[in-house]
């Protein structure tokens, strides 16, 4: 027995020579750094921070790396990283007003207040490969602005809200205790708090089938992009030993506000109503999936039929984490073979006793036909 271990050992240790020198490629071609990855995988990065839950692109940046670009693995060793950090406390909670914005978009109001700000977008593309990035071609800087964007630009929700055409958005308690899932397990029915938490930490393929199935009637969700912006933001602490406000850094944010079909009811005039994405770095599909399933989840708040996975919140935000869904799903590579081989002794006596049923029933036909 202590012979087969060291073997297993061995055979792990080559397993995982083998996964490095497989991340490493051809020693011909230099090898990515941090900074490389951080600077010209943006993306890949900022969707590993949100689905990670830590803000920290250089650590983003070695979990792809790592991972030899697989997101959801990079993911896994961005959570299990987090595990190891002391907690200090929770942040004041941010104020999207107040971002610098780099894109700002509106699908409701063509003139916006303060314009819409294309920023850096797929949008405008011609999906068609590039070639010259194939042959190292450099990209020149982009242009830049006289002026620069106006902070404190005003939300769209903010227009319909002065208004009253949209649902009044009914500021959480600041004396009430921040709810952590990472900490605490999941209850329900759960609040909307500990929903959006899930929900930023959810897998983006789920989420993004999930809002496309809302939009496809499953659910009955067809809103209007109220606001897609991204920009930086500063984040801002209170140390209980000097107590008061201190800026402890900045963070670069995409917020997504839907804004959904009217309610009204004998008390409350018509009225739009919200779902909301939010989301660390440039992760735009992720924060209108995050709406979009938002205002689904939503649906008993407004005394709607459940009909649909996205409108089901045990279904939701049991399955949307990918590091648990990978895991369960994963596990079937462990060794099972004690389970099967007592499944495949059950398969063969059901099969010896339906042969034997059956050998039996032709007897009894062939006697009766000898008989006839």
């Amino acid at each position: 027995m202590y012979v087969a271990v060291k073997g297993g050992d061995k055979a792990i240790e080559n397993s995982l020579h083998y996964l490095a020198d497989v991340r490493r490629g051809d020693r011909r071609v230099p090898e990515l750094t941090i900074a490389q990855i951080r600077e010209q995988l943006p993306l890949a990065v900022d969707r590993v921070m949100t689905e990670g839950s830590l803000y920290d692109p250089d650590l983003a940046a070695l979990a792809v790396k790592q991972a030899n670009g697989d997101i959801q693995e990079a993911v896994f060793l961005l959570r299990a990283y987090r595990t190891t950090l002391p907690r200090f406390g929770a942040s004041l909670p941010i104020d999207t007003g107040k971002m610098h914005i780099r894109r700002r978009i509106s699908a409701t109001y063509k003139d916006l207040p303060g314009g819409q700000i294309l920023g850096p977008s797929f949008d405008y593309t011609h999906r068609l490969l590039d070639f010259t990035l194939a042959a190292n071609g450099e990209t020149g800087e982009a242009p830049k602005a006289d002026e620069p964007v106006a902070d404190g630009m005003p939300r769209v929700a903010d227009i319909l809200d002065h208004e009253g055409l949209i649902e009044l958005e009914i500021p959480d308690d600041e004396d009430a205790p921040v709810s952590d899932l990472t900490r605490e397990s999941m209850s329900f029915p759960a609040d909307r708090a500990t929903r959006l938490q899930n929900l930023a930490r959810g897998d983006e393929g789920f989420l993004l089938a999930l809002g496309y199935s809302t939009q496809r009637g499953f659910g009955n969700n067809h809103p209007f992009a109220g606001e897609i912006r991204m920009g930086e933001l500063a984040v801002s602490f209170v140390p209980e030993e000097l107590g008061f406000e201190i800026e402890i850094g900045e963070i670069t944010v995409t917020e997504c506000q839907m804004v959904n079909q009217f309610k009204g009811s004998a008390k409350v005039p018509p009225q739009f109503t919200r779902g909301y994405g939010l989301t660390f770095g440039h992760c735009e599909r992720k924060a209108m999936s995050m709406a979009l399933v938002d205002r689904a989840l939503r649906a008993r708040e407004f005394g709607e039929e459940i009909t649909a996975p996205a409108q089901d919140e045990e279904f939701v935000l049991y399955h949307s984490d990918n590091v648990e869904a990978s895991g369960f799903v994963q596990h079937l590579k462990l060794p099972h073979y004690v389970d099967f081989q007592g499944e495949l002794v059950t398969v063969r006596e059901l099969r010896a006793e339906i042969e034997a049923s059956e050998n039996h029933n032709q007897s009894e036909d062939d006697e009766l036909a000898a008989a006839e």
